[in-house]
Order: structure tokens, then sequence, then C-alpha cells
């Protein structure tokens, strides 16, 4: 088909250009890619990633250890003991009293280097407790000297008789924040465990001696608090007996400076405003995260590397794809995932920096966006330069102005040129298609609409179609389920598909269009004319859907009136001539008072058939003559006007109104009619004797105020299947069992149609044997207060 050959030329014409666009792309991606791997193997961007993880470990709190016990040598015990350092003699007899509640361990955090001077007493004293009670742990101090790492052991006699080593080595980060600590350190061939781990026992991992000489790999402090955070005793406390000795016992105690003065703080992700943690919490702290299994640890260089990259990618890959709106949205997600899946990491043990890869993604749609703007903008103007230069289809007010010399304000005088030419061209192809007096839309080979004037928005909005601003959106119009359609010409074969209207080899076929009727009922004519470019190409359709339900209905009702003029009209006609025939002959005369009786009946009949002809015709006319009036005195005239045919059946007519004024604006005669027909039903179909009721009460409707007028007969009452036949032309109610009364069916379509012209409506309910009640609602002019309802008879 010549339709797929120009559609795969097309693609392939978007394909080549869109190859720039992916090369384009693709240089993008690996810089951005380079960039995300780059700033992740840095594994962390300085005060950036450090922020977020000072946030992330101060909201991971977690209740602090029953096991640890921490005894301070606070202001208080300095007080006391006096200034520092204190004798020896005393931490031995702390030793002492520890040693005799049996606690897990105890970690003495004293820096013991250098011996106690003379007499030494409290060394030797200190050597003998360390034996007695084999839990201590003293430290070891880690120095950086021209040699590498360097080991300051306790005192031989007391190195000799602690029951374990460990270094206290700290790993400040460069914003001198403590984050992270080396639970080994090498001093020559010799490795050194940490000391809390030391304190912790051989129950804890064990650490693997890294391959290469120097220090361990570090790992980052799981704090589980700030400062305070662990029970806390005084040193003086303990060692007068103060504290009893179960409180110690299957505890781990740590013995530490936590004394403002005695320098031993350090600012962490927990401190907070407290400036910094002493450094026997921060070794309670590594023990508890030790016991508990919850050590962080960062993640590799390359992890993080590859953590940065994929969101990059993914986002790159978004911006091909997607919209600029979706592509801002997913980059978005983007960020929001990377530090999402950053504190996923953080809770299960991994630290994964998402400075880098946040970085980026916030970097690299500005980026794609200028490109593929500039672009744009490049595109843009020398198409519209292109345009400016084409002849104009609509007149224009020629532009004297100077021609500017920069391109880019040519690029924008063209743009605006170009602009304006295709809105006056858009406005007056839709103001063309909008003056048209039928439902016209212009359609795709394929039937997708392009455009569509009001008419046509209207009415297939009305039988399913999505409308969006006062627009059809782009759809197929032919798929509404519509009834099958039939040809009017008849060599054509009916029934045909209504893809038949877009086949261009049944163009000419169909150009009377085709008669069908739609879910509505309504009958339209459609039409189908080829729209073809300047190269006798077929680019579209042009269709038109013309309403000619009037047209049926009138010809319907013509239909209707010419079988009532040749039947209902001529017979009394007919009867006239039958009997001056008769007349002629003295054989077949008769009596003179007869046959003017009988000319008198059928001369009533034709005039009665006339007047209801003449007076529907004024009703469905727009010759109506408004006045406000009270509608007390229309119900008054239709009354009067009915009470000799009401008195000659002895019907008592009984009006139940108010003496409140209902104002309308009505054509009096009609109204007056109107009423005078219902209440002439209401009498003929009544037996004698009976009583008719017609009232009037004020509602309020949704539209203002209105008055509801009702007549009410003790009559015959209509079956079920002839309430439809009520407000139809020539239709007849007629029962065996009732009297029949002259007339061909148009009384009530005359009521039907004044009350709907003076915007009121009609309703009645019916039951046999007992009666009918016809309701007439119609609108006020003006609001008035209700007084007491009275009665009046007539």
């Amino acid at each position: 088909m010549p339709i797929r050959t120009v559609l795969l030329y097309s693609q392939r014409v978007a394909a080549l250009k869109n190859f720039f666009a992916l090369r384009e792309w693709l240089t993008l991606l690996l810089v951005m890619l380079l960039l995300a791997a780059g700033l992740g193997w840095q594994n962390g961007l300085g005060r950036i990633d450090q922020t977020l993880y000072d946030k992330l470990m101060s909201a991971s709190g977690k209740p602090a250890r029953d096991d640890i016990i921490i005894i301070g040598i606070d202001d208080y015990s300095l007080s006391e003991l006096g200034r520092w350092p204190w004798p020896r003699q005393l931490h031995a007899r702390l030793i002492d009293r520890l040693g005799a509640a049996n606690p897990r361990a105890i970690g003495l955090d004293v820096i013991l280097s250098e011996p106690e001077q003379a007499p030494r007493l409290g060394d030797a004293a200190l050597q003998a407790a360390l034996a007695r009670n084999a839990k201590v742990v003293l430290p070891v101090v880690m120095s950086n000297t021209l040699t590498g790492h360097h080991a300051s052991l306790p005192i031989p006699d007391l190195a000799g008789a602690a029951h374990k080593l460990g270094h206290i080595a700290l790993n400040i980060d460069n914003d001198g924040v403590l984050r992270r600590v080396n639970l080994l350190e090498q001093d020559g061939a010799r490795w050194w465990p940490h000391f809390s781990s030391q304190v912790g026992g051989d129950g804890l991992p064990q650490q693997r001696i890294p391959a290469q000489s120097g220090r361990g790999e570090p790992v980052l402090i799981s704090y589980a608090g700030g400062s305070g955070h662990f029970r806390t005793v005084p040193y003086v406390a303990v060692l007068r007996g103060e504290v009893p000795a179960e409180f110690f016992t299957n505890k781990y105690v740590m013995v530490g400076a936590t004394a403002v003065g005695m320098t031993d703080t350090y600012p962490t992700p927990v401190s907070g405003q407290s400036g910094g943690m002493a450094g026997i919490e921060i070794n309670a702290n590594i023990l508890a995260s030790l016991l508990d299994g919850t050590s962080l640890s960062a993640a590799r260089p390359w992890q993080t590397a590859l953590f940065s990259s994929l969101p990059v990618l993914l986002a790159m890959l978004c911006y091909f794809l997607f919209s600029p709106r979706a592509a801002l949205l997913a980059t978005a997600a983007l960020i929001i995932n990377s530090l999402g899946l950053s504190l996923i990491a953080f809770q299960y043990g991994l630290w994964i920096p998402p400075a880098a890869a946040c970085i980026v993604l916030i970097l690299v749609y500005p980026l794609w966006s200028w490109r593929r703007l500039d672009a744009a903008i490049s595109y843009l103007g020398q198409e519209f330069s292109r345009l400016d230069s084409e002849p104009h289809l609509l007149p224009e007010i020629k532009d004297n102005g100077v021609r500017s010399a920069d391109i880019l304000e040519r690029r924008i005088n063209a743009m605006k040129n170009a602009s304006r030419r295709v809105r006056d061209l858009r406005q007056f192809v839709s103001d063309s298609l909008d003056s048209l007096p039928d439902a016209t839309l212009v359609t795709t080979v394929d039937g997708y609409v392009l455009l569509a004037n009001k008419h046509a928005v209207d009415y297939f909005a009305s039988v399913g179609f999505k409308k969006v601003n006062g627009a059809l959106l782009p759809y197929l119009f032919l798929t509404p389920g519509l009834s099958p359609p039939h040809a009017l010409d008849p060599s054509i074969d009916s029934p045909f598909n209504w893809w038949d209207l877009l086949d261009p080899e049944r163009a000419s076929t169909f150009g009377d269009g085709v008669d069908f009727r739609d879910k509505s009922g309504m009958e339209l004519l459609v039409r189908s004319a080829p729209c073809r470019s300047n190269d006798n190409v077929l680019t579209g359709w042009i269709v038109s859907l013309v309403n000619i339900s009037p047209i049926r209905s009138a010809e319907h009702s013509r239909d209707e009136t010419l079988r009532f003029l040749s039947h209902d009209m001529r017979t009394p006609q007919a009867s006239i001539l039958a009997l001056l025939e008769l007349q002629a002959n003295p054989a077949s005369a008769l009596p003179q008072t007869e046959l003017f009786a009988r000319i008198d009946r059928a001369c009533r009949k034709t005039l009665g058939l006339a007047d209801n002809f003449v007076q529907l015709a004024r009703a469905e006319s727009h010759e109506y003559r408004f006045e406000e009036v009270d509608f007390h005195d229309i119900v008054f005239d239709a009354t009067d006007e009915m009470w000799t045919l009401a008195n000659s059946k002895k019907i008592t007519i009984r009006t139940e109104i108010t003496s409140e004024s209902f104002p309308v604006r009505v054509d009096r005669g009609l109204m007056t009619r109107a009423l005078a027909n219902l209440l002439s039903n209401a009498i003929n179909y009544s037996p004698e004797g009976t009583t008719i009721v017609c009232a009037m009460t004020a509602r309020q409707g949704l539209s203002g105020s209105r008055i509801a007028c009702t007549i009410t007969d003790q009559g015959y009452g209509i079956a079920a299947e002839d309430q439809i036949k009520l407000f139809q032309r020539f239709q007849r109610v007629d029962l065996p069992n009732q009297p029949r009364h002259d007339g061909i069916g148009l009384g009530l379509v005359f009521v039907k149609t004044v009350i709907e012209r003076h915007h009121g409506e009609i309703s009645f309910t019916s039951k046999v044997g007992i009666g009918t009640t016809f309701t007439v609602d119609l609108p006020v002019v003006a609001e008035h207060p209700r007084p007491d309802e009275g009665d009046q008879q007539l």
C-alpha cells in the first residue's frame, strides 16, 4: 500500500535524524559514568558524606548494654583524691575491690608506660593486684615515628602481670571527628588488637591479620549513644565501697578518665552540642558494637564507584526514552533511591557514601536538557527561517523595521512571524469549520481525528468520545456503536462497512452520503471526501454529518396530515354531498329539520377539525404574545368556558386555590385553551354526577419558584398500555364500555406543545375505574407569601 510505503520512509528519515541524538547521548553517558565512577572511587566526598553519616549515626541509637560499666575518673573523684596522677596503690585497691566482685573483665584505660617515682611502692602494689586478678587489660599507646608505628607498652613489671594488652590508637578523620578505628595495629612483627576487643575476651570474632604490613582495615564505630549513654560510677565511690560488689558481677568494667580537664575527649558523630566524648566512653561503644556484632564497615572504592554509576546509567536511559517531565521525575526518584539504598545498607552494617551519585544525578539532567534545548532551538530556528521565506496564505501587514544583524534576534523574529502565521491560519481554519452548520471533522487516512468543529465535538462527546478542553482527543471517529447504515442510493449493496467511507476506490460511490440512525435515535446523513496533498497524495478525509431528523420528522408529519386530510376531513364533506343528492330525490328526501341537523353536525365536525389544526399550528409556531397575568385568571377563564359542557353532564368543577397571586408570563389565549382542553377531556371521560377538582399549589424548584396546577377527575381512567399514546398525533383512547367522542387525537399534543413552549412540564397519573390527574408545572415570575388556602366551587 502507498500509505505503508510513506510511513516506512518517514520512519527511516526519523531514524537517521535520531542517529545524531544517539551519538550525543552516548558521549554524555560515557562522560557522566566516568565522572560518577571517579567521584565514587574517592569513597566519600568530605563534609557532604560525613554530615549525612553523622545524621544517620545520631538517629540509629541503641539501648545501653547492662553488662558494660564505666568507672569514671571524674571531677568529683579528682576533688576527693587530689590532683592527677594518683598513687598507683589506689589503682591496686580498686582492682582488688573489683576482683572480689568477679567481673568478666576489667579494662584499666590508664597509661602506665613510665615507672612511678621512688620509692615505687605503687608499682609493686599494682603488679601484685594485677597478678591476683587475672582479668585486667592494660592499654598500649601507638605512636608514628620515622621508622613506622611504635608501640609504647606499660612498664615491664605491669605488662607482664596484666592479663592482656590492647592498643588505644584512634583514627580521626580530616574534619577532626572520630568515626573509625583500626582493630589491629602493627609494631614491627607484632600485631596489637584493640583495647576494647581484648576486654571483650576470646569469645569475640578474631580479626584477620592483613597480608600487608602497617595497619589493619579500619572499622566504622557503631555508636550506641552520646556522652553518658553507658552507666557510669565515680572512681572514688567504688574505691570507698559505696557501690555494692554485686553491681560489677559478671560485667565488663572499664576504668578511664571522664573529667573535663584531662584532655581525653574527642568529637564524635553523636557528640552533638556536648563538644566531645571521653576516650573510655568511645572504647565502651566499640566494645558494645563488638559484643552485639553491629560493627560498621565502609564500602570498598570499587563498590562505591559502581553504586554511583548505576543511577547515572538509569537516568540517562530515562532521558533517552521518556519525556522531559518523566525524566525529571525519574531523576528525583533515583536521587531518593540512592539515599534510601545508602540508608538501608547503613542499617545492615555497610556505609556507602551517596554524595557522588546524587551530585552527578543533579548535574546530568541540566546538562542533557541544555544539549537537547540547544539542538531544539537550532532546529526550530532553521525551520522557522524556512517558513518565513515561504509564500503567505493570509494577508499580512508589512513590517518596515530595520533588519537586525544579530543571528539570535533574526531567529526570534522569524519564530514570532511563523508562530503568528500558524496561529492566524489555525484560527482561519477553526473559524471556517465552526461556521459550517453541520458536524464536520478532518481525519487521517486511517480515521484518527485531526480537526473538528464545535458541532462535531458536541455530537461525538455525546456518543462516548473523550473531550478535553473543548476538543476531541485524537481518536477513531468510527468506534461508537452505530447501527448498520443504509445507503441512499438504491444501487449500492446494503449493508456495507463503515470503513468503506475511507476507501479511496469507493469515494465517488458515496458522494450522496449515507443515511443512518445513531444510538439516541437521531437520523444523520454522513458524507466523506478525500483530502489530498499538493502531490495528489491522499493525506486524510473530510467527514460531515448532517442532522436530517427534522426533515424526517416533517416528512412523517406530512404523511400523517395527508392521511388525515384524505380521510377525516373528506368524510364530513362527503356526507353533506350525499345528503344533498338524497334530498334531490323526493322518494329519499329527509325532513328539513333532520336534514339541517345532519348538515350542521358535519359542518361543526369539519370546523372543529380545522380549528384543532389551526390551534396546533399556532402552538408550534413562534408567534406567542406573552404577557404577565395571574394564573388564577387563566383557571377561571378555562372553567367558565367549560361550565356549559360540565353542566350538561351534571358534573361539578371545584377549584382549590389560594388567595395568593401567581404571576406568570404566558400567552393567555393559548394557555387558557390548553387548560380548557384538559378540562374538556376530564368532562368527556367522566360519568355524570362526578366532580372534577382543579387545584393550584406553589413549590420551590431548582430554578426558582414554580406553580403546579392539577386537574383530577373521577372518570374511567386510562389503561397502562394506552398511556403511551396520549401525547402522540392522531392517537385516541376509546374503550368499549366508554362513550365515544369526536376527535382526531390532537388535543393533548396541543396542550403539551403549549406547556413546553412556556418552559413548563406536564405529567399525569391514572388508574382504571378511579380517575386521572393531569399536572401542569410552570415557573412563576416572582415569589409571594402563601396565605391560607380556600375552596371555590363552580
